[in-house]
């Protein structure tokens, strides 16, 4: 009989799921959601990205993104701004007060990775973190292949 405890796919799931419900967690106490960190985050690392291009990357419908900016829009924490070369593109940049949430977030953040890797040394921890950048890569890669054989 198969040890469904000791099933990678299962590990992977529980594990993401219960990092989603610590995260959910820390966002209310902070004022927020999980899903407007995710924009913070995104916004920080890619300034000017587009609201399509964002909904892409958190893989959620564009209305679904421009809901969650409008309330952030109207926290002072991000700003919309015209694409200079297509006035249909609203480009996402973030405003000072979102400075502040971010360093916040970026404790959480840190103490949530303290969580989860404590007992785990650090060549376990890089070697883990390669296993799953080439389980994205693959994933990534084969999701590109089966959607060009779609079309």
């Amino acid at each position: 009989m198969h040890n469904f405890q000791r099933d990678l796919l299962f590990l992977l799931h529980d594990v993401a799921r219960l990092m989603r419900i610590d995260a959910d967690k820390r966002a209310r106490a902070q004022g927020m959601t999980r899903a407007q960190w995710g924009i913070l985050i995104w916004l920080e690392r890619q300034p000017g990205i587009s609201q399509k291009e964002l909904s892409e990357l958190l893989e959620v419908e564009p209305i679904t993104v421009a809901r969650q900016i409008d309330r952030l829009e109207g926290s002072g924490m991000v700003e919309r701004r015209p694409d200079p070369r297509d006035r249909r593109i609203w480009r996402l940049h973030l405003l000072p007060p979102a400075l502040a949430a971010m360093e916040d977030i970026n404790l959480q953040r840190a103490d949530m990775t303290r969580i989860v890797a404590t007992g785990i040394d650090r060549p376990t921890l890089e070697t883990m973190t390669e296993a799953l950048l080439r389980m994205k890569a693959t994933l990534t890669l084969d999701a590109h292949s089966t959607r060009r054989e779609a079309v």
